[in-house]
């Protein structure tokens, strides 16, 4: 795979994502642009980045061998109301811990799995090693760290308006932040799980002068999960577009609330 575009992104090109080489979920889906009186190209183009890098991390880590089979019967979807289950009430460097050996808890380490994944720290390479570390099963971390660390290059950094260690210039915030709608259990046993994750999420650069600026995206993460060490622990991902709404009619708030909302509203852990 190439490790750059055509706007120097890790092989994305202007609206296009491509997910790990023999991804069990199909080939590289394409962003559809929305409409909008800014460039489209560099808005679409930003909201991709994150997930882009992310698959190309991944690439020949989006199966496992403990992953439930490809011919095993689906899991019927899980009814649209919250099972009224406790969420986890520990943290291990902030990502959510020691979820039950239950479909239940399967759903919902995989929501706060997306979450993490797709955050604005795993620009940050002091950050990402430990999300790394919480989010992986122990056999697929050295060689994620690695790959990582080779998709977050100084160079992707520098494309996007960040330093090398993944810090927004002066006056500037970057945004990556990702909410779950809802997920849906599809494969299970007592040691592994696969679960999909449908999200919606907000990207881009937060600045008065910024060429990147936040825009919203929807998207639906694939977790194969296994149980290790007495937690659920992720052993493969991957994403495809949608399902996205039509675009409403809001009007679109300034770069100085979208970094105030960003820096004063805290985040959530989330439970099937």
């Amino acid at each position: 795979m190439s490790t750059s575009g055509e706007h120097g992104y890790p092989d994305t090109g202007p609206t296009r994502t491509h997910l790990p080489g023999g991804d069990p979920y199909g080939g590289a889906p394409r962003r559809t642009p929305r409409s909008s009186s800014r460039s489209l190209i560099t808005v679409v183009g930003v909201v991709v980045l994150l997930i882009a890098a992310i698959a190309f991390a991944n690439r020949d880590n989006s199966s496992s061998p403990n992953t439930p089979a490809k011919g095993a019967p689906h899991q019927p979807a899980a009814p649209t109301a919250a099972s009224g289950h406790t969420p986890v009430t520990t943290k291990q460097n902030g990502i959510p811990t020691n979820f039950p050996h239950t479909k239940q808890g399967a759903e919902s380490a995989a929501a706060n799995y997306a979450v993490a994944l797709v955050s604005a720290d795993i620009l940050k390479p002091a950050r990402r090693s430990e999300i790394v570390k919480e989010v992986f099963v122990a056999d697929q971390q050295a060689a994620l760290t690695e790959k990582f660390n080779k998709a977050y290059s100084k160079q992707f950094l520098s494309n996007i308006g960040l330093d090398q260690n993944g810090n927004s210039a002066a006056g500037h915030t970057y945004v990556s932040r990702t909410a779950p709608l809802g997920t849906k259990l599809t494969a299970y046993s007592a040691s592994a799980a696969a679960v999909e994750v449908w999200c919606t999420g907000v990207f881009g650069t937060a600045g008065e002068d910024s060429t990147n600026p936040v825009t919203s995206d929807w998207f639906t993460m694939t977790l194969e999960l296994r149980w290790e060490n007495d937690d659920w622990k992720a052993a493969g991902f991957s994403q495809k577009d949608g399902p996205a709404p039509i675009p409403g009619d809001g009007k679109a708030s300034s770069a100085d609330q979208m970094a105030k909302a960003v820096e004063e509203y805290g985040g959530f852990t989330y439970a099937r």
